[in-house]
């Protein structure tokens, strides 16, 4: 990195969770006012998006005090997306379909961290990584390459089992991990046994990590999906359920 550059780090702790923010551009005072723009606008993201706060409005939505009509625009815009990860996907990325209704978590951490991204850069970062517990936004790469991120095998944290490097755009990573077998099969209600950890790189993160998310229901059936439009520049990693195996895919794979 230039010698030239400021470099401002920050936690932020929200959405019970910390969100990690490492940021470069050439003035300081302009990085860390995005910092302090960045803590505001997650805390908003909070009270619009949580599942814990009986006052969100997705909690008022799930009570079903509120109609998405009348919610605001980022919840719309939201639930739209939602809708559309949940046709790309067949149905294995289904938000309404868990207990007590609407629950776009699986969608906002990426969604806010590409936010993130666009927020620092209008305070001049020119490379940023927003790492959102497992959901990543990247810009600009790092000291004139790619930020080099690991993959950590789902039962050994200090396991690197794969490595990507990506100068822009986002990887999402979903599986048992810190939350265990959390995810469950919207066709079945079950925990989910596709796949025991699955990434997603593309360009955008709310999308990522939605189909990270559902490769975690549908493991290998899964590949299927990156022949659609929508996915094209998508790609997956995946370990499978019951061995220690893994495999690839991207929309490349399906180019004539």
């Amino acid at each position: 990195m230039s010698l030239d550059r400021s470099r401002v780090t920050a936690e932020i702790e929200v959405w019970g969770t910390i969100v990690w923010v490492d940021s470069y551009g050439p003035d300081l005072f302009a990085l860390e006012a995005g910092i302090a723009e960045l803590r505001n606008y997650y805390d908003y993201i909070d009270i619009v998006f949580s599942t814990y706060k009986s006052g969100s409005e997705v909690s008022q939505i799930r009570r079903g005090e509120l109609k998405i009509e009348s919610a605001n625009d980022d919840l719309q815009y939201v639930w739209q997306e939602c809708f559309a990860a949940r046709e790309i996907t067949d149905g294995a990325f289904d938000p309404w379909c868990v207990e007590g209704g609407f629950d776009p978590s699986g969608y906002v951490k990426g969604w806010a961290a590409d936010r993130g991204v666009e927020i620092m850069k209008r305070h001049g970062a020119t490379n940023v990584q927003i790492n959102a517990a497992g959901d990543i936004s990247l810009t600009g790469g790092f000291d004139g390459g790619p930020w080099s991120i690991g993959i950590r095998h789902p039962e050994d944290a200090h396991t690197i089992v794969k490595v990507i490097d990506l100068v822009d755009g986002a990887i999402a990573t979903s599986g048992t991990y810190e939350q265990g077998a959390h995810i469950r099969d919207p066709h079945t209600g079950l925990i989910a046994i596709g796949a025991r950890s699955a990434t997603v790189v593309g360009p955008d993160g709310g999308l990522a990590e939605a189909i990270a998310t559902a490769l975690i229901v549908e493991g290998r059936d899964g590949a299927r999906w990156f022949q659609k439009p929508e996915l094209k520049g998508y790609y997956a990693w995946v370990i499978d359920r019951h061995e220690d195996t893994s495999w690839e895919i991207t929309s490349d794979s399906f180019a004539p």
